[in-house]
């Protein structure tokens, strides 16, 4: 009778545990709220060990709730529960009511042996900055190199054309300056009654000289231009041959104080006049330069064939070339006589900076290039691609 009423007792205990047990499994998939109340209608009413009838409910605490786990599966842990249910009740019926609460607590088992977290955070810290906080880095997720890296390939490709231009350039200018210097260690050639203006360019810097008469009548000033840091004038007065025919002939240079004729009178000469120069080919006009006014007597630049049009002459222009000596051109310049040029080819030479700078261009750029190429990818980098497609 005695065995009966154990039994009875120990399944009593077992479907107590096994509602709580339930309640707990459902309080961790149920939301807690109105659910609860529905839930409640559908578990069955349970006696405690104090005779008092109640409902099992959720446990207000759901973190620790969670942390609590029975596995009803395993035969230990059943086992275990029965035996517990057992050992309480028995207590309880010789302990006082105020001790009993120790020996009624369900058995758990920890989910993990992990001890908890500390109540302090480091978020906690005002201080604190967390790595979301950080800006964000953009990270190329698919190939390494966008279309710059094109562009950086073109700029050495680029150079070093422009570099083997500039090798051409230089020859083709060095032979035309030695082809002009030639053409200066040459005595003068008179210069023919009638000449061809097409035929003129295989005769630039040419030494010739011509006899006439100057038209001071029709003398201009092309300026201004600048000498020794002194602002002045060129003196472009035609030159009227024997034979009828006229010629423009480049005398010099003047000081601006001495634009008027006739604060020159030295310069000015009269009768039959030899003029020895380098006939030249007409100059061309620069896009910084303005536009000659005839009508007013103001040229910026030598435009050949519109003075000769002016002037009723042949478009052919000669600049008369002097020695350069010190004393007679100050001379020259204090009584406003235009003072020439020297006979030497003033062509500029540059070409071969142009090269050094281009093929060292190319050189860098490449350098540059090829350290992009090589350059491993960040590790960010290489996990952004590796979990690409996961």
């Amino acid at each position: 009778m005695t065995s009966d009423a154990e039994d009875t007792n120990l399944l009593a205990a077992l479907g107590r545990r096994w509602a709580k047990t339930m309640a707990k499994v459902l309080a961790q998939k149920v939301i807690v709220g109105p659910n609860i109340q529905k839930l409640r209608h559908h578990l069955e009413p349970t006696s405690n060990i104090y005779g008092h009838t109640r409902y099992a409910t959720f446990s207000t605490d759901v973190a620790d709730s969670r942390r609590q786990h029975i596995d009803m599966n395993c035969p230990n842990s059943f086992v275990r529960t029965l035996r517990a249910a057992n050992i309480s009740q028995r207590l309880c019926q010789s302990t006082p009511r105020a001790t009993r609460s120790a020996f009624t607590r369900p058995l758990h088992r920890q989910f993990t042996n992990t001890s908890r977290r500390a109540d302090k955070q480091a978020a906690d810290d005002p201080n604190f900055t967390s790595i979301l906080d950080a800006p964000p880095q953009i990270v190329r997720a698919g190939k390494r190199h966008g279309p710059g890296i094109i562009l950086l390939a073109l700029i050495p490709i680029t150079a070093f054309a422009l570099g083997t231009w500039q090798v051409q350039r230089l020859g083709w200018k060095t032979e035309l300056i030695a082809k002009f210097e030639d053409r200066l260690v040459r005595d003068p050639l008179p210069l023919p009654p009638t000449i061809d203006p097409s035929a003129i360019h295989e005769f630039d810097y040419r030494r010739v000289y011509a006899t006439g008469t100057f038209r001071h009548d029709q003398e201009m000033l092309i300026g201004p231009r600048m000498r020794d840091g002194k602002d002045g004038y060129m003196v472009v007065t035609p030159l009227e041959r024997e034979n009828g025919t006229t010629i423009l002939v480049n005398r010099g240079w003047i000081n601006k104080a001495h634009r008027d004729p006739r604060t020159r009178p030295d310069s000015l000469p009269k009768g039959k006049v030899t003029v020895e120069g380098l006939l030249r080919e007409p100059w061309k006009k620069n896009m910084f330069t303005p536009e000659n006014r005839p009508e007013k007597g103001q040229f910026y630049f030598p435009d050949v064939k519109q003075m000769a049009e002016l002037t009723g002459s042949q478009p052919v222009w000669v600049e008369v070339t002097m020695e350069p000596e010190f004393m007679k051109m100050m001379d020259f310049e204090a009584r406003g006589i235009p003072y020439g040029r020297a006979a030497e080819v003033n062509l500029r030479n540059n070409h071969a900076q142009y090269i050094f700078t281009w093929y060292g261009l190319s050189v860098a750029t490449a350098i540059m290039l090829f350290m992009v190429l090589k350059k491993p990818a960040s590790s960010i980098t290489r996990r952004v691609q590796a979990t690409k497609n996961f």
